[in-house]
Parts: C-alpha cells; sequence; structure tokens
C-alpha cells in the first residue's frame, strides 16, 4: 500500500512520494559494516596513519592560506627558492610527524569504541569518556594542520600566494589586484596587506 503525499506551496507541487518501499529502507551505509573499523574506511585510516590533511585544514586552505604539502608540491610552478622550500620543508616534516602520531591516537580511539560496540561491552558513562577521548584528538590533530597552514603566507610572496590559489583551481579573489570602487587604494592595500 503506498500513501501519497501532495503538497502544494507556493504554487509548488511535490510528485506522489510511496511511504514505504524496499528501495527507500536501505541504508546508505549498506556496505560499510565490513569495515574493520565502521566509522573509518580503508582511505580514512590510510590518510590518518600517514599524517594526510584528511579535510581538517579547508578552512585554512579554501580561505587562500596553503599548506606546506601542497607548496611542495608546486615548487616550480611558483617559483619557491631554496630558503622558502628549506622553510616549508621544517614545519611539514613537524607537522607530519604529529599528524602521525596524532592520526594513530585517533585511530585507535575509534577502534576501541567500535569493539565495545561490536561485543555490547560498553556503557553510557564508558561511551562519554570514549567520545571526549576522540574528540580532543581530533581537534589537536586539526590544530596541528591549520597551524601549519598559518606558517605559510609569511614564507611566501603575494604573488606567491596567488599564484598558489589560482593553480589549486580556486577563485582569484585577491584582494590586492582589484580594489573595490569606492574605496581608497592605499588604505585599501594597507588593510590587505598588500606590497
Amino acid at each position: 500500500m503506498h500513501v501519497f503525499l501532495v503538497i502544494a506551496l507556493a504554487g509548488l507541487t511535490l510528485s506522489p512520494v510511496p511511504s514505504s518501499s524496499a528501495a527507500s529502507l536501505v541504508s546508505p551505509y549498506a556496505g560499510e559494516e565490513s569495515q574493520p573499523i565502521k566509522s573509518l574506511s580503508a582511505g580514512d585510516i590510510e590518510d590518518l596513519l600517514n599524517g594526510r590533511g584528511w579535510g581538517l585544514a579547508k578552512a585554512a586552505e579554501l580561505n587562500g592560506v596553503p599548506g606546506p604539502k601542497h607548496l611542495l608540491e608546486m615548487t616550480s610552478e611558483i617559483a619557491l627558492s631554496d630558503e622558502q622550500v628549506v622553510a616549508i620543508e621544517t614545519v611539514w616534516s613537524k607537522m607530519n610527524e604529529k599528524a602521525k602520531a596524532l592520526g594513530a591516537q585517533y585511530v585507535a580511539l575509534e577502534k576501541t569504541l567500535n569493539d565495545e560496540f561490536a561485543t555490547g561491552d560498553i556503557s553510557a558513562g564508558r561511551l562519554e569518556t570514549l567520545l571526549d577521548e576522540i574528540s580532543a584528538v581530533h581537534s589537536q590533530l586539526r590544530f596541528t594542520h591549520l597551524a601549519a597552514h598559518l606558517e605559510m603566507p609569511p614564507i611566501l610572496t603575494t604573488e606567491q600566494l596567488r599564484q598558489y590559489n589560482t593553480l589549486r583551481g580556486y577563485a582569484d579573489n585577491d584582494p590586492c589586484a582589484q580594489v573595490p570602487k569606492g574605496h581608497d587604494p592605499t588604505m585599501w592595500k594597507m588593510h590587505h596587506g598588500c606590497n
């Protein structure tokens, strides 16, 4: 039996929707039950154990603040000097070492959480403790990646930052390149740290 729902809202009519069907009962998680750690894919685990970004630094990356690994991959394209490369490698090496250690902690905690649910040997109190620990490690991991991004702009020129963002495919939002109408160009450039 199908129950149909028709809603007319501001001239919009939605198509009839069956209230249940076999297809709508299938979870979007179907297939993930075979993962050793249900909350982490094999790719997630590999990223975490190898110190990769895991999307944790998007707040910096997508706001024009590059990360050290991607800068090192673009050494020739943005004409990094030998001194810049050494400085960036130093930041990347420290960040990667710390991210690997934190990633391993995160994976281990998620495995513990998974295993305790699998055995049914978990209480609400234990759950809260584990989630607090997982959250703390996640926060430290995210800080590690984002802090490395913060160290990059002082190493680079304004032009290298612009080139990086252009090559990465991000909108060219360089405030130094375009002064909006109605703004004093000198003041605008001063407020945005333009050279």
